[in-house]
């Protein structure tokens, strides 16, 4: 055996390794665990979901609705991770290659499901409360996390060495909630999950018309999301500061139109509820027509985490259909200070034990009142990715090392989150149910 035969034995060996490193990198961090994936909903009701676009244009408003559903066995659950072009826009903002973004986070996250069946028929029992729900900003300072991987991908022969600093959150604005929308849609309420055009999330998109010239040369490919066949889709991804800028004024002027989207929301929901006939821009197969006096418009709240925690202080200030807000870990850096005394509805501040600093918590206080109730918890043991879906879909010590995970069980956190959140909305929206009642007395001791 020459020297040469040697070498490229060795050589071949040293891949193998690497290849068998890479998985196995992945299998512990992932797919090894039988316990990943979004936990079921605990309520009565099995759980639908499905997408509205009002308004093709980036003015409108876009969002997934969860709503108490027949259960049927043709229904599907939908991909958690809607388009690939997700994975794109948090690519952008680590400043990494697409494809090779595309690969991991496919790998780590493609096959997971979203916990309710895709436009399965609505079940009509009585008129359900309303939940409009912000999602987080994409990235920022306060909560990016940084985490160094070493993970060896062998493609043919190339291998590539990827060292990464990123915010997870960045990602599926409309589907990262989830496990807390799915719980309130299995308790009877309707959740619209708005996915935001304020250029916070990693990516969204709206649809333009073809041009003349497109629609004459006919070499543009028909959508299959809208069901106008002279629209083109046009994708939107997270803005990032710029060098120099000043944070505030963006984030004042976002958390503005968040607040905007939100309401657009509801009012859409109310023109439903009416009986007016839903223009959806996308192609769904719900029947939207079911939805006709099935809410109870006298019950609305808005919930966000993070950045959606300031959208609902905004909202709230804005619109006072909306009878309470529920803010998950807030940042509430984008708020302006005339805008607390005018929120006049009562406010519950749920936040994780190692995001929030003095600063923050006295922006928060600035909302005390002596006759309207203003309550603050504090959940042991979380961290501030301890709300969105991603702290149930990687293994202990990775969401650890990505500060996805806290000292507790994520499945507990968020049952402790849940539970204190139908408590708080059960006594300012009148929602009746004896075992909420129950579970809200027990659960405070926990916190």
């Amino acid at each position: 055996m020459t020297r040469q035969t040697v070498l490229q034995e060795r050589k071949h060996i040293r891949n193998t390794h690497q290849r068998r490193y890479s998985l196995s990198f992945f299998t512990m961090g992932n797919t090894c665990s039988n316990h990943l994936g979004i936990p079921p909903a605990k309520g009565p009701n099995a759980v639908g979901c499905t997408d509205f676009m009002m308004d093709h244009t980036a003015q409108g408003t876009f969002f997934r609705l969860y709503y108490p559903c027949q259960e049927t066995e043709k229904a599907e659950k939908p991909d958690w991770v809607p388009s690939r072009e997700y994975f794109n826009g948090l690519a952008d903002f680590m400043k990494i290659n697409r494809t090779l973004s595309e690969r991991i986070f496919s790998y780590l996250f493609g096959p997971f499901k979203i916990p309710a069946y895709l436009d399965a028929p609505f079940k009509s029992s009585g008129k359900c409360p309303v939940v409009i729900f912000s999602h987080g900003l994409g990235a920022f300072r306060y909560t990016q996390y940084v985490f160094n991987i070493a993970i060896i991908f062998a493609h043919d022969k190339l291998e590539v060495l990827f060292t990464c600093s990123a915010n997870i959150s960045l990602m599926l604005p409309r589907t990262l909630y989830s496990a807390i929308c799915a719980e309130l849609a299995s308790q009877g309420f309707i959740v619209a999950s708005v996915e935001h055009r304020d250029q916070s999330a990693s990516a969204t998109f709206y649809f333009r018309e073809k041009t003349e010239s497109e629609k004459a040369n006919g070499k543009m490919a028909k959508t299959q999301d809208s069901t106008q066949d002279d629209l083109v889709k046009v994708w939107m991804y997270y803005r990032a500061l710029h060098h120099g800028e000043s944070e505030f004024p963006l984030r004042s002027k976002q958390v503005k139109q968040r607040a905007d989207e939100c309401i657009m929301a509801l009012d859409k929901l109310t023109e439903i509820n009416s009986g007016i006939p839903a223009q959806n821009v996308l192609r769904t197969q719900f029947d939207w027509t079911t939805l006709e006096n099935s809410m109870d418009l006298c019950r609305i709240a808005a919930m966000g985490h993070s950045f959606g925690g300031a959208t609902v202080i905004e909202a709230l200030c804005k619109e006072v259909k909306f009878k309470c807000g529920i803010a998950l870990d807030a940042w509430m850096f984008p708020l302006d200070d005339e805008t607390f005394p005018r929120v006049k509805q009562p406010i519950f501040f749920i936040n994780s034990e190692k995001f929030q600093w003095a600063g923050n918590i006295s922006r928060m206080k600035k909302l005390d009142s002596a006759v309207i109730q203003r309550k603050m918890i504090t959940i042991r043991g979380t961290v501030h990715q301890s709300f969105p879906d991603f702290t149930f879909l990687t293994g202990n010590w990775i969401g650890k090392l990505m500060k996805l995970k806290g000292e507790i069980d994520p499945e507990v956190a968020i049952d402790l989150s849940n539970k204190a959140t139908l408590a708080f909305l059960q006594r300012h929206l009148g929602k009746k149910n004896k075992e909420l009642t129950i579970v809200s007395n027990s659960c405070q001791h926990q916190v």
